[in-house]
């Protein structure tokens, strides 16, 4: 059954200027942990698919100067026995439009002044800007969005200058000469 419930997270994030997609996404998904706890459910499972996959990753790149993904399955830190899943994941956002207008379904746009004004204004939009971004690169690379996702899959950790891996930092000068370089 559709279980709807009320919070204050619009009124919230108002306040924020800078980047208020992120903390309203933060305090949703502390939010839905809550309630599926509360009615006695261990998981949340959330609409991400193929492409925000790929423009999370892209929008880390250029607006956080890193490198980290979305995960198709990962258990809370902050709640608990609770895990979030994303099934849509593999799922290209092309294909679940078609499918939607094949069955006469429209999905609700997010209801936050935020993101109305954004729909308007693509400069507001970082999530519009990669997709466009991404668009322009498939016009000389037909596969570039299947690159970009499969590039999440061959990451050489040994290559990199530092990396964390469960909350630990690892510098490349930790492994500087314990392997013997070819040349």
């Amino acid at each position: 059954p559709v279980h709807i419930f009320e919070t204050q997270i619009f009124d919230a994030v108002t306040m924020v200027e800078k980047n208020p997609c992120y903390l309203c996404a933060r305090m949703r998904r502390g939010y839905l942990y809550e309630e599926a706890a509360r009615l006695g459910c261990n998981k949340i499972a959330l609409g991400h698919h193929f492409d925000d996959v790929i423009e999370t990753l892209l929008m880390g790149i250029i607006y956080a100067a890193q490198i980290g993904g979305m995960l198709p399955r990962l258990k809370s830190t902050s709640h608990p026995g609770m895990e979030l899943i994303r099934p849509l994941y593999y799922v290209h956002e092309k294909d679940i439009i078609t499918w939607s207008q094949r069955h006469k379904l429209e999905f609700l746009d997010c209801a936050c002044s935020f993101s109305a004004r954004a729909k308007d204004d693509d400069s507001l939009s970082k999530r519009r800007e990669m997709k466009n971004l991404i668009e322009t690169l498939r016009q000389g690379y037909p596969n570039v969005d299947i690159n970009i996702f499969r590039s999440m899959y061959n990451v050489h950790a040994d290559t990199l200058i530092s990396h964390d891996f469960m909350g630990v930092e690892h510098y490349f000068t930790e492994r500087y000469g314990e392997k013997k370089q070819e040349e």
